[in-house]
């Protein structure tokens, strides 16, 4: 059994469900150290101060590290440096700061992006949630680098892209099932559409909401449920929206126990994303574990989901193709409700739950550790 320690200094949200489900999954030894998930430049800033204290009070002596992109891990190695040095690290990007679409109307601080290049500067294995998370920040990195006056270090990225890997979130989707039964008799009438992602700009709501705006313009009928965690700063569109769509919303608002959650995924027919950014898709995920159609951007990460026969009904390039692709399964919910479809999109989603993707990130991270012989000498 490999000992572990997990960093994360920004523990909410999908963040926190990651490090959790591992945590109830792995047959190693796990250590946790935890930040809570709330003022994030300062959690990269400063969360690795605070880790490294953590670390040296416990004297904890794992076999391997295992941090998240939020950790500034230069400054958490240098701290512990004389408990680290020669240990191997293992860094997991659930996203980056350099490809992240900033705030409408801010610019993008590349110092945060320079965090997380200098961090995988300092990694044995740089551990990506999806190939084209992979794929994007490397496309983005020369950008980085050539903003330099000299020295500019571009041979890096090779370097960097030769130690990185895909390896896939892992998700608790067993835990949808016991509401299955009853709310899966449910799945009658008009389409019920699902929106389970976060109420903020980089999941697109406005393009969301538009699209269901024509839908109404052209007498489709649908209902639709808003599910997902808003934040204090609530985007505009959703009070619009509950005031345009009132007589078709079933739901509007954060679902809460989980179990809430759960029934409403699998009462729903259709599960439809509009983001402009996302790393791996967990929300679309647990949809189509709970046998939703999902309706996705061709790009993103999001055409690993789907497959090839199943692209035409799935993918969409434009807001016009994502109005046809629900005016369609609104004029016909039985096309959405088809048994062999349903389960066709559950078994492409249940490869990532965590009895699947644990027995990997222990494989993973046990041979990074007997790929080289750490002093920790205290």
């Amino acid at each position: 059994m490999t000992s572990v320690c997990l960093l994360e200094p920004y523990d909410t949200g999908s963040h926190r469900a990651w490090v959790q489900g591992y945590a109830a999954h792995t047959r190693h030894g796990l250590d946790l150290l935890t930040m809570d998930g709330r003022f994030w430049r300062w959690r990269m800033h400063g969360g690795a101060v605070t880790l490294a204290r953590r670390f040296r009070e416990g004297r904890l002596r794992p076999d391997v590290l295992l941090a998240t992109d939020m950790l500034d891990l230069t400054t958490f190695l240098a701290l512990t440096r004389d408990r680290t040095h020669g240990l191997p690290v293992a860094l997991y990007m659930h996203e980056n700061q350099l490809t992240y679409p900033p705030l409408p109307g801010e610019q993008r601080d590349l110092h945060y992006g320079f965090i997380n290049y200098a961090s995988m500067l300092c990694a044995d294995r740089i551990l990506f949630n999806s190939r084209f998370h992979l794929e994007s920040w490397f496309d983005e990195l020369p950008r980085l680098l050539k903003h330099f006056p000299d020295y500019t270090e571009l041979q890096t990225v090779d370097a960097l892209r030769a130690r990185s890997e895909v390896l896939p979130l892992g998700l608790s989707l067993r835990a949808l099932d016991p509401a299955r039964d009853d709310a899966e008799q449910a799945r009658t009438g008009l389409l019920l559409i699902v929106w389970n992602h976060r109420w903020e700009y980089d999941k697109g709501p406005e393009a969301f909401f538009r699209a269901l705006y024509a839908l109404a313009e052209r007498g489709a009928e649908f209902r639709l449920a808003v599910l997902g965690e808003g934040f204090v700063r609530e985007p505009p569109e959703f009070a619009e929206a509950r005031e345009r769509l009132a007589g078709r919303i079933v739901q509007f608002g954060y679902a809460e126990p989980f179990a809430d959650y759960a029934r409403w995924l699998w009462r729903a027919d259709v599960v439809v994303s509009t983001a402009i950014q996302e790393s791996f898709g967990a929300a679309v995920v647990e949809a189509m574990y709970c046998e939703c159609v999902p309706v996705l951007p061709e790009r993103l990460s999001y055409p690993q989901f789907i497959a090839p026969e199943y692209r035409d009904l799935c993918l969409y390039r434009t807001e016009e193709e994502l109005v046809e692709r629900l005016a369609r399964l609104c004029a016909d919910p039985d096309v959405a409700r088809e048994g062999a479809l349903g389960r066709a999109f559950r078994a492409e989603a249940a490869q990532y739950d965590w009895t699947v993707m644990a027995p990997e990130y222990d494989r993973r991270l046990a041979a990074l550790a007997s790929d080289q012989s750490p002093d920790v000498s205290s």
